[in-house]
């Protein structure tokens, strides 16, 4: 196809952060320039005026400041009708997974107006939630650490004596401590409820080897792509700075018993904790691509530029190959902009 002959095709991607705990759009819209043989338009969705993406005019056309996941469907109907109408969006990949709910109940009005998505439901959604991950794996026969939700820190005590220590402590959407003593748990609570609200998880604390996992499923049952890759440097949020992907036929296993389970229709990660004894658990499951999502792209399965296509209806054969030994190294520059373009943003939305 010649990437000239059509009008550009209008992705709007969210995650524009880039700091020491990214999201995942600059790597997303990345992976769809490489893979996509078609002009793009980027639209960026923000929610602060100091993501680094915004500022990136070189990996997004134009970005827009959408309202919080907390104001609910109402406002950001009303703000992608808006932006829908001034840019004619076609998809639009959400990567946060506090603002996929409304999305995913969005999606049949955003369909309507001419805007696709490729995204869980509410009920996949759901089930993979930290608070009920130890149910979900029970019911599918996954290996999964024993944990305990939890709304008051007195509560921790008691944990600690079931669970001994270390004790996992989880918000309820992002960032996982470690606590080795009941002060350092109390700590953790406080801080993460603080950030995040209630409830708090706390996990049992499995020792291994930390692998993800990001795959793609169809929503049928069926894994289009499956990439495994072991951290190979880990920053203090626990983040990974650099890994390379790994040949494992076990962990692909895994990943396409959990699509057939859950008939998962998107991006998600599998974070994965393998012990001595060689069981795999599953510490948690992300439901949008990781912020390494870029390395599938250089391993041979672009996974962004996959979803877009079968967004668009295109029948996609699921990949069989990959390169392993694939490495990514995460790094960082200072990108150089002008105070007009943050006041422009923070006066307008837009820039």
């Amino acid at each position: 196809m010649d990437k000239h002959t059509k009008k550009p095709l209008v992705i709007a991607v969210t995650g524009l952060n880039a700091i020491d705990s990214p999201g995942p759009g600059v790597a997303v819209i990345r992976a769809l320039r490489e893979g996509l043989d078609r002009e793009l338009r980027i639209i960026g969705f923000s929610y602060e005026s100091l993501e680094p993406g915004i500022y990136m005019h070189d990996i997004v056309d134009k970005t827009y400041q959408i309202p919080y996941p907390s104001a609910g469907i109402k406002a950001l109907f009303e703000r992608l009708n808006y932006i829908h109408a001034e840019e004619g969006m076609e998809i639009i990949i959400p990567n946060f997974d506090a603002e996929l709910y409304n999305f995913i109940r969005l999606s049949d009005r955003l369909a309507e107006i001419g805007i696709r998505t490729f995204l869980p439901n509410i009920e996949q959604l759901e089930a993979r939630d930290k608070i009920n991950l130890l149910k979900f794996g029970k019911k599918h026969k996954f290996h999964v650490p024993e944990d305990k939700v939890i709304n008051k820190a007195e509560e921790l005590n008691k944990l600690a004596e079931d669970f001994g220590y270390p004790l996992v402590v989880k918000g309820k959407y992002y960032e996982a401590i470690i606590a080795y003593t009941i002060e350092q748990a109390h700590k953790a609570f406080y801080k993460l409820s603080a950030k995040w609200g209630h409830p708090i998880i706390v996990q049992q604390f499995i020792n291994g080897t930390e692998i993800n996992i990001a795959a793609l499923g169809d929503g049928e049952g069926n894994a289009i792509s499956i990439i495994p890759m072991r951290k190979l440097y880990i920053t203090d949020k626990g983040k990974a700075w650099a890994g390379i992907t790994l040949e494992d036929q076990e962990l692909i296993d895994l990943a396409n018993h959990f699509v057939k389970a859950t008939k998962w229709k998107g991006g998600f990660e599998l974070e994965i904790m393998k012990d001595a004894k060689g069981h795999l658990y599953i510490m948690e499951v992300n439901p949008r691509f990781p912020a390494w999502i870029y390395l599938t792209a250089g391993a041979g399965q672009n996974q962004p530029a996959t979803l877009v296509k079968m967004a668009l209806g295109e029948k996609v054969a699921p990949f069989t190959k990959y390169e392993v030994g694939k490495i990514f190294i995460r790094y960082s520059w200072d990108h150089i902009t002008d105070v007009k373009e943050f006041q422009h943003l923070s006066a307008y939305g837009e820039l």
